[in-house]
Formats: C-alpha cells, structure tokens, sequence
C-alpha cells in the first residue's frame, strides 16, 4: 500500500504534464517515414495513428478505475499483483527495468546527445574518447549519460524539482510542436505536395525488389498492424503516472482525469503533426533524390522527417530549429519516465521482489537509490548500442501488459466487488473488450509478420519467470 512517507505534491496540471510529457519525445519526428514505406499512402498512413490513439485513449480511460481503487506508488505493477498474482506483477516490473523504462530512458538520452551535436559540432559519434574495442565511448555518450546523470540527481532533490522540470518543459514543447502546426497547416502549405497526396490518398503500395506492388486486402490490414509498431510506441508511457500515485493529490481523481486529457492532448498533436507532414512534403519519394521534396516523406535523411519538413518551411536553417525542439522534447520526456520508473522498483522492493535499497525514502521523501539504480543500467544500455534493438522487441511485451492490465478491470470486478470506485472504467464492460480485441489482434500481426522483433520480447518475459523463483528463495534465506 502507499507508503505515508512519500510527499502528496502532483496536482492535476503536474499529473496531465507527467502523461503528454512523457509521451513526447523524438519519435513523433521520426517514425512517420519507416511507417510511409510500409504503407505507401497519405490515407492509410493516419489510419495507424488515428488507432493508436484510439487505442491509448480507452486504455487510459479503462486504467483511470484500477487507479481510482489502488492509487499506490507502482501503479501498473499493482493492479497486476491484485489482479492477478504477484508473479504477473514481477514479469511486468522486471522486464519494465530491463528494457521498457530503461531502454526508453537510453534511447532518448541518446536522441538528446545526437540532435545536441546538430549545434554544437564537438559532440559526434565520430568523437571518439575511448575505445574499448567492446565499445567506443565518444561524445555523444558523454551529452546521453551526462543527460540521465543530471535528471536522475534532480528527481533525487524531491518530487517538487521533478515536478518542476517536467511542467516546464511540457509547457515548452507542447506550445512549440503546436506552433510547429500552425505555421505548418497555414503558412507552409506546399500546392505541389497536397497534389501528389490527393493522387494517391489510398493507394497502398510498397516497394519490393524495384517495383512498386499494390496493397489489398488481408497484406493492407497486415501492414497497418505492422506499422502500429511506430505509432503504438510513440504513443507510450502515458501510464507512467500511476507510478506516482503515492505523490498524487486527490489520486482518485486526478489520475483517471490526467491520464484523459494527457492522451487527448498528444493524440491531436500527432496527428495534426502528420497532417503537416503531408501538406509540406509529397509522400512518396526518390531514395537518393537531392532535395528534401524530391526524397518526400518515405526518404528523409536518416528518416528525420521533421529535419526534412522544416527545411520546407525554413529552408538551410531547419535543422538547427528542429534539433532545438528534439532537445527540448527529449530533455523533458526523460526527465518524467525517470522520476516515475523509481516508483515502481520502490513497490516491488516492498514486495521483497528487487533491491531492498529502491524501497527506502531518502531525506527528500522520493526513492533515491531507485532513481540511482535506473540511471546506472540505463547508462549501460546508452553503451551497449542495443536500445533500439531492445524496444523492438519488447512491443510485443508492453502490449501484453497492457492487454493483461485491462483485462484486470473484469478480474477486479469480479474478485473485489465491493471496493470502492470512484471512476468506473469507460464504456464497460463494451469499450474495455474493444482495446483487448484490437491490441491482441495485433500482437497476432507481429508474430506472423514480425517474429524476428517478437520473439526477443518473449524471450525477455519468459526469463523472469526462473528469477522470481530465484529471487524469493533468496530472499527467504536473508530473512
């Protein structure tokens, strides 16, 4: 249960900003072009986003109940030990600090320090500071780690400075990606692109071997669960708020109404986002084409489709601009999945199932040694390179956390019929079954298309099941 320790400082303004901060982060400026080349069509190309953000939304909606009745620090990791067991709950926590938070932290830290090099030279991959032929430690490392070294003392400093950075960067980013739309829907519309779009709204299509072969039927629904890979995380981490519940005002209703309007919020901005895209850019592009509209949508440079949008807009100066909005955006992503991840270890180590230190409270009333524990492994994982390799895979596992988590709401129904729920689940039993249907749909998708990147996540999960036995056994001794 929360711990009486932990500060109750996050209001709702502080809880939305920890849901949309969260969620923005560099890949709504990337993923766009990977997901053009698996579908080939302007229209097609939103369906996987209206999804997802279809999707993000009920599954906000449905977690806002299982808050309502358990605002505890861990969140997530609760609702699957009450509803479930505690070793669905550790699956969960320990592939979160494997790989979902940790690779997420790494991932976004190593944005920061790439896009950081657009403006200041000296940091590159090229700079080389050591070389341990295991691994080549430049500057780009030293910006990513320095990064999560920083946001991790901040968070240490008390929830009120984490809170603090989060809603300051939030607002920045969130006001810059919408003048980002602005100018972008009003002032940048390029006739030549929209017409090239019109032409092929909803021609599926896909490159294969030179050839340009049409989409149709059951190979266009499997392209769409395909490409959701991109939206799907982009979208993600919006449950990273239940994590702090412990530090939540008034959690019962805070967190269902912040989790809400945070998904609502990034779910209108990316898609405007993609509607500016297409209006600047046409979709279909020249690999090695010279200019940023002859190369389109489909073929940014090192598929930094805002970079490539920008430059239609702003011409040479775009990729200072754009790096500017990445660094703000990722600064303030990190800064709200490193103050939250903590609390999940801190509840786990309470339940005698992770380090006994991430479950003690330092001075300032927020679990130090998690925070600490996270930055290390995070930092290993900006070394090891695999971060990216290692979201992959685990989409496959998040979805069937999240699919377990919202079928915790019938469990719970069920097994505690009479514990109080401020805020049911919306659309129940109905709307619930829909985010399950859909979700396990696409997990079907992926491994029938996507097993190389599926089974690694399995893989993943499946390898805490001896390390829960293990870990108790341990545990028992030491006590």
């Amino acid at each position: 249960m929360e711990d009486s320790s932990f500060k109750k400082s996050l209001r709702l303004f502080d809880s939305t900003a920890i849901v949309a901060g969260s969620m923005i982060g560099s890949g709504i400026f990337i993923v766009t072009a990977d997901m053009s080349r698996t579908l080939g069509s302007p229209g097609w190309l939103m369906v996987p986003w209206i999804l997802a953000g279809f999707l993000t939304i009920i599954a906000a909606l449905s977690y806002g109940e299982l808050a309502s009745m358990m605002p505890d620090a861990g969140g997530q990791y609760v609702y699957l030990r009450e509803a479930y067991n505690p070793l669905s709950a550790f699956l969960y926590g320990w592939t979160l600090f494997l790989v979902i938070q940790t690779g997420t932290i790494a991932a976004v830290a190593m944005a920061f320090g790439k896009f950081s090099g657009v403006i200041i030279p000296w940091i590159s991959e090229k700079n080389i500071w050591l070389n341990l032929h295991f691994v080549k430690f430049n500057t780009v490392h030293i910006v990513a780690i320095g990064s999560i070294a920083l946001l991790t003392w901040i968070n240490t400093r008390g929830i009120r400075s984490g809170k603090a950075v989060q809603n300051s960067f939030t607002l920045t980013k969130v006001a810059t990606l919408a003048l980002f739309i602005i100018i972008g829907l009003i002032f940048a519309r390029n006739a030549g692109s929209i017409k090239i779009n019109k032409e092929i709204l909803w021609d599926a299509a896909q490159m294969k071997n030179g050839n340009l072969v049409h989409l149709g039927g059951f190979a266009l629904i499997a392209a769409i669960g395909v490409s959701m890979v991109g939206s799907l995380f982009t979208s993600d981490a919006w449950n990273n708020i239940t994590f702090t519940a412990g530090e939540v005002i008034n959690p019962k209703k805070n967190i269902p109404l912040s989790l809400f309007l945070g998904t609502l919020i990034v779910t209108v901005l990316y898609l405007l986002t993609n509607l500016v895209y297409l209006e600047v850019l046409p979709l279909r592009g020249i690999e090695n084409g010279v200019t940023v509209f002859q190369r389109g949508i489909q073929h940014a440079t090192n598929d930094r489709l805002g970079t490539a949008t920008m430059d239609g807009i702003f011409g040479e100066n775009a990729a200072i601009i754009m790096a500017v909005m990445i660094i703000i955006s990722t600064f303030g992503c990190n800064n709200g999945i490193i103050l939250s991840g903590a609390r999940v270890y801190y509840a786990m180590a309470k339940d005698a199932l992770f380090f006994r230190q991430a479950g003690q409270l330092n001075s300032k009333n927020v679990p130090g040694k998690g925070l600490v524990i996270q930055g290390i492994w995070a930092s290993l994982l900006c070394l090891s390179g695999t971060y990216g390799q290692l979201l992959d895979y685990v989409v496959f596992a998040v979805l069937i956390f999240y699919v377990l988590t919202i079928a915790g709401v019938y469990v719970l129904r069920k097994k505690q019929p009479d514990t109080p729920r401020p805020y049911k689940a919306f659309g129940y039993p109905v709307i619930p079954a829909i985010y399950i249907i859909l979700a396990t749909f696409i997990m079907i998708i992926l491994l029938i298309y996507k097993w190389d990147n599926t089974w690694p996540g399995l893989v993943i999960v499946l390898v805490g099941i001896p390390v829960f036995f293990v870990w108790k056994k341990y545990n028992r001794r030491k006590d």
